[in-house]
């Protein structure tokens, strides 16, 4: 591994309505196997990268605590630099455990305080029942708390619809910066993205920007077409001289999303952040915001477990109602 550390000048970045910045680009470690995303990370930092994403539902804080320690031990890059996103998992939404969850994703990641830290999902790992229990808002209200406390600069969440965005909005004291969501050409989201650009209040993160069909199996969604063999990406990134995942994850950036792709694999890495040096000509951008086929390649079912009695039965509710006709479910 060099030894080498570079920068990207300039980062891109968002303004988020807390007033911090948030890179535009960072790398994701979802699906990154232990023995793997300690060098993924160390790689990424030394490659110029600023934002990397996390989540206690991924199993590998440890190592990517290791890379933090080593990266940062060695001064060239600074912690105040570099933007890290945790989650709070689906099974720690009790209010009276949240401080200690977040401390020991802290230790875990050999940290003194997160830049952003997201309530996972708007939901409660195997509960069945009408109702979240407990409640969003109590959660929330405890998530509140770690920013009063100096653990986490800002707090956020994933995977929310633009009524349950709405809904935490309405009684939040301290109100999500980001909502961390699944957005790509295949997927735009756009219910979400029009809600966002139109109210200002709320900046999206668009993760599985490639739409990987192997991230739709990780879910239970399988046989879904692979993005990254699209006639219409195939044909830019052609035209461009550029590889079909570095169109896509530019066009994330265009899109007015930051961006979190996952890699293990060094050179990749160091591909994936020359997105930051040149843009889509606006017809192509347009070609990519229009394809046809829209399908949500993370449903939810394998998270929600869809459940007659409830909290959610189906996607349809999951989503409320944002979600394809053929994946509703109802």
């Amino acid at each position: 591994m060099s030894n080498d550390y570079k920068t990207v000048e300039p980062q891109i970045t968002y303004k988020l309505n807390n007033g911090l910045e948030i890179p535009a680009f960072g790398l994701g470690t979802w699906k990154s196997k232990p023995g793997q995303v300690e060098e993924a990370v160390t790689v990424a930092l030394k490659a110029g990268y600023r934002h990397i994403d996390c989540a206690e539902a991924y199993g590998n804080h440890a190592e990517v605590g290791k890379a933090f320690a080593k990266v940062f031990s060695e001064g060239k890059v600074k912690r105040k630099d570099v933007w890290i996103t945790s989650k709070l998992n689906n099974d720690k939404h009790d209010p009276a455990g949240v401080q200690k969850t977040c401390k020991q994703t802290l230790s875990d990641l050999q940290l003194d305080y997160l830049d952003l830290y997201l309530m996972h999902w708007p939901l409660v790992a195997g509960q069945k029942g009408p109702k979240v229990d407990p409640p969003v808002k109590d959660t929330w209200q405890a998530m509140e708390k770690l920013v009063d406390e100096g653990l986490v600069k800002s707090i956020g969440i994933s995977n929310f619809s633009v009524p349950k965005t709405k809904e935490l909005q309405s009684y939040a004291r301290i109100k999500p910066v980001v909502n961390q969501v699944e957005i790509h050409p295949f997927w735009r989201n756009d219910k979400l993205w029009e809600y966002a650009q139109s109210s200002k209040s709320i900046h999206l993160t668009a993760y599985s920007p490639l739409a990987s069909p192997d991230s739709a199996e990780a879910m239970g969604n399988t046989e879904q077409p692979s993005l990254l063999e699209d006639p219409t990406v195939v044909e830019i990134a052609k035209k461009l001289g550029k590889s079909p995942g570095q169109v896509l994850v530019r066009y994330a950036i265009q899109h007015g999303t930051s961006v979190i792709p996952k890699s293990v694999t060094p050179s990749r890495i160091q591909s994936n952040i020359e997105v930051l040096k040149f843009e889509l000509p606006e017809e192509d951008y347009k070609k990519l915001n229009s394809l046809k086929f829209q399908r949500r390649y993370l449903d939810g079912a394998s998270v929600a477990g869809f459940n007659p009695v409830g909290p959610y039965k189906n996607a349809d509710e999951l989503w409320d109602g944002e979600v394809p006709a053929e994946q509703s479910g109802k």
